[in-house]
């Protein structure tokens, strides 16, 4: 068997605040020494001979996932400007190929597409699979066609970087242009005259910052600079908005933001502030005109609003009035505006839901109780999510929205706004006869330390739990177990339906979503209680599900797994910390896990502008005491209180070596120090050498590595490779 990967130590000395942290694998950073790259093939290598013996359940498990997914498909097509676009992919092609075709009908309903057919004229806006030839990573991070339907551009990421290169391809028999951008971030907006565009580009710590102007049919270093954002806590965007008359320009931190716009039409004026940023004041806007040409303001905000209000002005004044006042505990995260009327996205109960508010035809169109003459959007069984679809045109009598839960596969809709009425365009197709009636999801209600009532969605095989005659569900007795969680940014994980988890669910695994604090499930309170100081209560909340779903006979440690990514990947080390007998095995994907040395160095991505999530540890003594008391690298122990050697969960960590949002380092060292602390840890590390935060690109690559984790996971706490 291959020798377990060691590393030298190099003692390297952090020190503020007058402590001083010894880290031994600090030079782990230097992704260009060879060294370093050596270090991450022999632990790719002991990780592929370690787990060969699971290597049939793997494929067993592949074999699953890819025959569940019709492979040859397409999309529900979309609606705009004459046309109805939609993906399809192919059996055998890993990327999908973006596709459109002349509108048919009245426009109201898509066609049904054969998949194995092409419409009449239609046209390949994109096939990703060409774009990426030869290459082992793609992700596009642009795709925009212009508002003449003449052009598309596109932003291609070979690396995983998210640094794109960007050029703008024709749609309608016209010769291509030649001029190529690269160092392109993600934003892009299109002006009216489909002659000129706007793009981000981001500075040395990968933070976008600029805002840049292109005219076709010039050189990219003729290109205007039109913002930039010279506070480094604040990052840049741009969009248009979906009336298509304005451009706008997003400045935002995570506790302030400030909006600016340009008329579409006269895209060489200089951007203007709609309200200037006043630190902890939030708002998103929305453009909004009527059949006569009036246009109106939207804003949500959360000043003096928790969890948001929806104010709304002219154009042309200056003040300000009360549309939707604050309703706590029901947030309210967004408003889209379409010719007659608003859809409000909510957060209802913990559970992501849409509301549909028509406005009125004449006179104000915003006047009366907004409320009163609204709809929400009824979705299956609960929990369950309920979201707005795609949704190109403006001006229509139908909104697309999209339904799920963990039992229920992806439902497409269309609402007819007037009546309600719900008109289903497609249901995802899960082949090899899915029933939904053998499973059942449900919800249960966690206490935490200080009383607030944590909601745990739940999904298993009905055959391995019980109910009555209300529908309650109840443990058959103990049962393997995942636990997932989240839990930072104030983002909501949402129940929605995986036909890979059914190879955990059909093996009598029960699966969990934790929904903790930190995340924004119950609210922006939910949010600001596992945040800054309050980020601990973030991993108490999810040692306390944890907790409760063994004492209730849901499953035991033995047979009991945690998985989290990114800040989850945090969630998983300072939960193991915290209760390391809790779980018998962790899955830690591209862990946010060397937290405190990171946010002491500005030159890293993310950096600054991360102090409004997890504190100032350079400037502050009460934030760097804060964070290394979780810092999950800088709190790996050998011993327990009483003097046992301690064991830690085995660890399945991973990594991208051109991920610029979490270093490959941090699960590097991490794995290292958990082998150091005791060397019974089993601990493993795969490292994606062409790739960055999110894996894999293609389809086929990311089942096969979600069948290589959930192989481990089966074995671990179902206690057979052959399960």
């Amino acid at each position: 068997m291959t020798e377990r990967p060691r590393a030298e130590q190099r003692p390297y000395s952090i020190t503020r605040h007058g402590d001083t942290r010894v880290d031994p694998y600090y030079w782990l950073m230097d992704r260009d020494n060879p060294e370093v790259l050596a270090h991450l093939r022999a632990e790719n290598d002991y990780l592929a001979a370690s787990l060969a013996p699971l290597r049939a359940l793997e494929d067993t498990i592949f074999q699953e996932i890819k025959g569940r997914i019709v492979e040859t498909d397409t999309s529900v097509p979309v609606k705009s400007n004459g046309w109805w676009y939609f993906e399809r992919t192919r059996e055998g092609l890993n990327y999908p190929i973006s596709a459109r075709a002349p509108l048919t009908g009245d426009g109201t309903t898509p066609p049904v597409i054969d998949p194995d057919h092409t419409l009449e004229g239609e046209q390949v806006v994109l096939d990703e699979n060409v774009e990426a030839g030869d290459s082992d990573f793609l992700s596009v991070g642009i795709l925009s066609v212009s508002p003449d339907d003449r052009w598309v551009a596109v932003g291609t990421d070979f690396e995983g970087a998210e640094r794109h290169t960007l050029t703008i391809r024709p749609l309608d028999g016209q010769d291509p242009v030649s001029e190529e951008i690269t160092d392109v971030y993600y934003g892009f907006a299109w002006a009216a005259d489909s002659r000129h565009f706007f793009y981000t580009r981001v500075d040395d710590a990968m933070r976008p910052w600029q805002v840049w102007r292109h005219e076709l049919g010039t050189p990219a270093d003729a290109d205007v600079l039109i913002f930039q954002e010279d506070d480094a806590q604040y990052n840049v965007g741009v969009g248009r908005s979906r009336n298509d008359a304005v451009v706008l320009i997003f400045a935002e931190s995570s506790m302030t933001n400030e909006v600016h716009v340009i008329d579409a039409h006269h895209p060489t004026e200089e951007p203007r502030v709609l309200d200037p940023r006043r630190h902890g004041v939030e708002y998103t806007v929305e453009h909004y005109t009527n059949a006569d040409g009036e246009a109106w303001w939207l804003k949500i905000t959360n000043e003096g609003a928790t969890d948001f209000k929806l104010q709304v002005r002219r154009v042309d004044e200056t003040e300000w009035r009360d549309l939707v006042g604050e309703r706590p505990g029901n947030r309210l995260d967004g408003v889209d505006a379409f010719s007659n009327f608003l859809v409000f996205a909510e957060r209802l109960e913990g559970a992501a839901a849409v509301r549909l508010v028509p406005l009125l035809e004449s006179g104000d169109p915003f006047a009366g109780d907004l409320l009163d003459r609204s709809r929400i959007v009824a979705g299956p069984e609960a929990p369950a999510t309920i979201a707005l679809g795609p949704n190109l045109d403006y001006v229509t009598s139908q909104v697309r929205v999209i339904m799920t839960s963990m039992v229920t596969p992806t439902l497409v809709a269309d609402i007819v706004v007037a009546t309600g009425e719900r008109i289903v365009r497609k249901q995802q197709v899960v082949l090899g006869g899915y029933d939904p009636d053998q499973y059942v999801t449900w919800r249960e209600w966690v206490s935490a330390s200080d009383g607030a009532r944590i909601p745990v969605s739940l999904v298993a095989r009905r055959d391995v739990v019980t109910s009555d005659a209300t529908g309650a569900v109840a443990p058959l007795g103990p049962r393997p177990c995942l636990l997932y969680g989240y839990g930072s940014y104030e983002h909501s994980v949402d129940p929605t339906f995986s036909a890979i988890r059914l190879s955990l669910l059909d093996r009598g695994i029960i699966f969990a979503i934790a929904h903790v604090r930190g995340g924004g499930e119950m609210g922006r309170s939910w949010y600001e209680s596992g945040k800054l100081a309050q980020k601990p209560t973030t991993f108490s909340d999810f040692v306390r599900v944890g907790r409760a779903l063994v004492h209730a006979g849901w499953t035991d440690p033995d047979h009991f797994a945690a998985r989290g990514g990114s800040a989850g990947g945090l969630l998983m080390g300072a939960v193991m910390n915290l209760d390391p007998t809790l779980f018998h095995t962790v899955i830690a994907e591209v862990p946010f896990v060397d937290a405190l040395t990171t946010m002491l160095d500005a030159s890293l991505p993310l950096t600054i502008g991360e102090w409004e999530e997890w504190g100032n540890p350079d400037a502050s003594a009460t934030a760097y005491r804060t964070m290394k008391s979780y810092s999950p690298y800088d709190n790996v122990r050998g011993t327990n209180d009483d003097g046992s050697p301690r064991v830690y969960p085995h660890v399945y960590a991973n990594g991208g070596l051109n991920d610029s949002r979490v270093g490959f380092w941090e699960p590097a060292k991490w794995v290292l120090r958990l082998r150091d602390a005791n060397p019974e840890n089993v601990a493993y590390l795969k490292t994606e050498m062409g790739a960055g935060h999110a894996g894999p690109s293609g389809r086929y690559d990311t089942w096969r590595d979600q069948a290589q984790i959930l192989a481990f996971v089966v074995s671990e706490i179902s206690g057979s490779p052959e399960a």
